[in-house]
């Protein structure tokens, strides 16, 4: 299995994947079809096992779409289209995705239905979006660059379930899940050799853990330039659904996620890590720093910039708050995390999924038809979203990642107590 999955990474990671666009039809001669292979039974039963854990699975989808934008091909497209640089563009499109990836979960996969329609407007605004991209000479949206999206919906959960509190109900609901998104990646037009939700889930599994150490770690420690920007306009626009977004709190946790050295939140990341400086440094002194390159592999994609190494110390790391990364987090960031982490462990209780599915669900009607948030922000007609009407777009240009990274300045204790309300 570990073979098989290291022969299809290495074949998706080549500078033919990186080349084949997503589609080889015009739009006009798109033509939706099932595959040989699909079993309604099994994706309908991988669909009840997302709305079991429906709350746990859709946020980890939106900590694994801020790790796609770690990857210069895709972020050159997203920028390129103009349909995601500002906060309002960011809400419109990204809540479009996200209700275009509910309606495929809430109806049945056959012609006519909210679902099939769905994957074919998607599918449709794939092939505009290379089409635009290649005129641009920015190159095709490809067929590595939608298996590396499609990562972002099931790489963490699949990786990491327990961060999640997902938990599987009955025998064979992950290799359901797993055939859910197998269906969906050959129908947004991926092929199957590059589809990486494979024949099974422990393949898949495989396939997502070795696409983290080769590609999504390396990426997320040293981001395309304008990464900034477009994650944290993203997840400002999305805070108008979702009020408990923090948006350094979120890249803080994508990171940890991801394995990214020095990102730490538990007891075991914080030895594991020092474990992994002191072997690093072979039996030099402990107040030796190590370039955080030295603990991962080197990045199998083009496009990221060059930096100067990221040092860091043994001794930053005796306790979680004394870590850097995390010391620079403000508070209301540190309180968001705890909770994040507390929520999630009551998830794994009956009552805890039960409660925060319904509130997940209960903030689904919301987003649909009262974004009372986005009103006061963007105008009462400006915030309502139809997944099938193109996004809008501006010519607001990104910010390069050095706007974000100006030093922290402490906040008084007033505004500590006031962020803790809101």
């Amino acid at each position: 299995m570990a073979t098989n999955a290291e022969a299809f990474v290495d074949a998706l990671l080549t500078k033919e994947a990186a080349e084949q666009p997503s589609d080889s039809v015009k739009q006009s001669e798109l033509v939706m079809e099932l595959p040989k292979w699909f079993d309604e039974k099994k994706y309908n039963r991988g669909r009840s096992f997302y709305h079991e854990n429906c709350f746990a699975l859709s946020s980890s989808m939106l900590m694994g779409l801020v790790a796609v934008f770690s990857i210069p091909s895709i972020l050159k497209v997203l920028m390129g289209s103009r349909r995601s640089n500002s906060v309002y563009t960011a809400y419109r499109r990204y809540l479009s995705t996200l209700l275009h990836t509910i309606s495929w979960f809430e109806h049945e996969l056959k012609p006519g239905t909210v679902a099939w329609q769905s994957l074919y407007t998607v599918r449709s605004r794939h092939l505009r979006a290379g089409l635009s991209s290649k005129l641009k000479g920015n190159g095709p949206v490809s067929q590595r660059d939608l298996a590396l999206t499609l990562f972002g919906f099931i790489g963490f959960s699949t990786l990491k379930p327990d961060m999640y509190g997902v938990r599987q109900l009955r025998e064979g609901d992950w290799e359901a899940y797993n055939h859910v998104w197998k269906v969906i990646g050959y129908m947004i037009g991926l092929e199957d050799k590059y589809n990486i939700a494979r024949d099974t889930y422990d393949e898949t599994r495989e396939v997502c853990r070795l696409l983290q150490d080769r590609v999504f770690t390396p990426c997320l420690d040293n981001v395309p330039e304008y990464f900034e920007h477009m994650a944290r306009v993203m997840l400002d626009g999305l805070w108008s659904v979702n009020p408990t977004v923090d948006t350094d709190g979120f890249l803080y946790t994508c990171r940890a996620l991801a394995d990214v050295p020095g990102y730490i939140y538990s007891e075991r990341d914080r030895v594991e890590l020092q474990a992994r400086i002191k072997k690093q440094l072979n039996g030099k002194s402990l107040d030796t720093g190590v370039d955080s390159a030295e603990l991962m592999c080197p990045a199998a994609v083009d496009g990221l910039p060059k930096r100067a190494p990221r040092l860091l110390y043994y001794h930053d790391y005796d306790v979680i708050e004394t870590a850097p990364e995390y010391k620079m987090l403000s508070f209301k960031s540190k309180y968001k995390i705890f909770f994040y982490h507390i929520y999630m462990a009551f998830y794994t209780s009956y009552l805890g999924r039960l409660y925060f599915n319904l509130n997940f669900k209960f903030s689904v009607y919301l987003m649909r038809y009262f974004p009372y948030l986005a009103f006061f922000r963007f105008g009462i007609k400006e915030s309502f979203v139809n997944i099938f009407e193109e996004d809008p777009a501006d010519n607001t240009q990104p910010k390069p990642n050095s706007e974000y990274y100006k030093k922290y300045q402490p906040e008084p204790w007033y505004k500590k107590m006031w962020s803790i309300v809101w």
